[in-house]
């Protein structure tokens, strides 16, 4: 960390020693806000490569959600309920995100952004988005059954998959930067979780994802549908939730 020549000055010495020490005093007080804001995923990338603004290319699985008629439901009931609902959703959903190797990058509101393949890879990253997808579906059903006994109405999700390439990395400025991903990948799974509630379905995958889970998981094909922002309709599929 620091040297003194020979012979040592015991005042030079006792300064560069509390230097030392407030040095480690701000690096450990870095390490704990990077623990209390980003995911375990992103602290060990942060570790391992430093921090650099800018991107790479990979293959991942992207998840949007949010919670159905929000709006309304902050309406109907007070903020203190509402914060209290959002902190125990948001809970409940990292639990599962996580569980799945996945990482959540972006909240808005009641909506969560999640992405599985970065910045640590997986092995099958549409299939671990997909088993993410259906446990938080049941911990949704769970979490309704406590609203119930409590005379709450029930909340519903909407979840939207999409897998390809994307470039993740970090964005921003150096005083204020998040870990995100940006692509068409994103942008169609955004356009999915939206056109669930048109479909009327939980859960909505792209063709890729579908692929990718090889006939794994039941699915029922919704044909090619016309997303905002594509040129050509894409194939949708919901998935089967028992």
């Amino acid at each position: 960390e620091d040297y003194l020549p020979k012979p040592v000055n015991a005042v030079l010495l006792k300064a560069r020693i509390g230097a030392s020490l407030e040095k480690k005093r701000l690096r450990d007080e870095q390490r704990e806000l990077v623990r209390r804001f980003a995911t375990p995923e992103v602290e060990q990338d942060l570790e391992q490569s430093g921090f650099a603004l800018g991107g790479k290319r990979v293959r991942v699985s992207v998840m949007f959600c949010d919670i159905r008629d929000f709006t309304a439901l902050c309406e109907s009931q007070p903020p203190e309920e509402t914060i209290e609902l959002l902190n125990t959703y948001y809970m409940l959903m990292f639990d599962a995100i996580g569980g799945h190797g996945g990482v959540v990058t972006l909240m808005i509101g009641d909506g969560l952004m999640a992405v599985f393949g970065a910045p640590s890879p997986l092995d099958d990253c549409a299939a671990s988005a997909v088993a993410a997808s259906l446990e938080r579906v049941d911990l949704v059903e769970q979490f309704n059954v406590d609203r119930a006994a409590s005379d709450k109405s029930p909340i519903r999700i909407g979840i939207g998959i999409a897998t390809g390439e994307v470039v993740a990395g970090y964005a921003g400025t150096r005083q204020r930067a998040t870990y995100t991903c940006i692509g068409d990948t994103v942008n169609l799974a955004a356009r999915l979780e939206a056109h669930t509630k048109e479909a009327g379905r939980s859960i909505l995958i792209d063709g890729a994802t579908h692929d990718e889970l090889g006939g794994g998981m039941s699915v029922v094909p919704l044909g090619e549908v016309a997303i905002k922002g594509k040129a050509d309709p894409v194939g949708v599929f919901a998935l089967e939730i028992e």
